[in-house]
């Protein structure tokens, strides 16, 4: 345990939180994904195909944390498991919360071409995105580094003299 908590660079019991939370997260992904493609096998081969996914997605987490370690500037090892927590509720949320404001502004998909509709949610999403982002950065204690990253954001989709 003390190796580990050197490697993540955690300093308080409270901060093993996170990798507890993400290795959580990352086994529910990997059962959901084993069931998408796999729905009518039985529940051992679901579980054994879950492992395997499961070791490919912690694989594929530590490579890509390697890679952003570099990259992102934080003080903490362990601060990029809550930042990579932050991206995954902030993505989620943003599709439950355009979904209600596309029927509420009375656009479907039998009232609208499927492209046009489907262009219009994902532009409704990216819009919650981005204030979303910024929102649960700040609640999981990562407003500086989400603030710095939608201003990065936001002057890439051209709206940098609105941030000036």
């Amino acid at each position: 345990m003390e190796k580990f908590k050197k490697h993540w660079e955690i300093q308080h019991n409270w901060q093993l939180l996170f990798p507890f939370f993400g290795i959580v997260v990352l086994g529910y992904s990997a059962f959901k994904m084993s069931n998408a493609i796999l729905k009518d096998y039985n529940l051992v081969f679901n579980i054994i195909s879950s492992l395997v996914i499961f070791f490919l997605l912690l694989k594929l987490t530590l490579f890509i944390f390697k890679k952003l370690e570099k990259k992102w500037i934080l003080d903490y090892k362990w601060e990029m498991i809550r930042v990579f927590m932050v991206f995954a509720v902030t993505g989620s949320s943003s599709l439950y919360v355009g979904r209600p404001i596309i029927k509420l502004l009375g656009i479907t998909k039998e009232n609208l071409n499927p492209i046009l509709y489907w262009i219009l949610f994902i532009i409704i999403g990216l819009i919650f995105y981005q204030i979303l982002l910024v929102f649960f950065g700040w609640l999981f204690g990562q407003f500086k580094f989400f603030w710095e990253f939608e201003k990065k954001m936001l002057s890439r989709f051209g709206f940098k003299r609105f941030l000036d």
